[in-house]
């Protein structure tokens, strides 16, 4: 599993990372470049902007159940999603996701591997 730094260190994939409340805090140039936007635009953006709509309550669900039982299903594996970027558009993407305490509050990063194009 990678950790926070090694992830930040990341250049040829998109990343992003979130507080413990779901809120943008970081994103490299790569997701940038796919994406389309960048942080001055998208720091404390919560993460549901780059989730396709009908996929907002299960994150939340999924986010909150986390939170209070810090178990989870999804965390360390590879999922094929869909992210939208700046313009609505949406792309194919292979997410795996990391959750790490930082000073006792937990950090969310995703690298989103686009699957079909960038």
């Amino acid at each position: 599993m990678k950790t926070l730094h090694e992830i930040k260190q990341e250049t040829s994939v998109p990343i992003v990372i979130t507080d413990s409340q779901g809120f943008i805090t970081y994103v490299n140039d790569r997701f940038t470049s796919v994406f389309g936007w960048n942080l001055a635009e998208i720091y404390g953006q919560t993460i549901t902007i780059i989730i396709p709509d009908g996929f907002h309550a299960p994150h939340h669900m999924g986010f909150s159940r986390f939170l209070s039982t810090e178990q989870s299903t999804i965390l360390n594996h590879p999922l094929n999603l869909v992210g939208i970027t700046k313009d609505g558009q949406e792309i194919e993407t292979e997410h795996l996701i990391v959750a790490e305490k930082e000073q006792g509050e937990w950090v969310f990063m995703a690298m989103l591997r686009p699957l079909n194009r960038h």
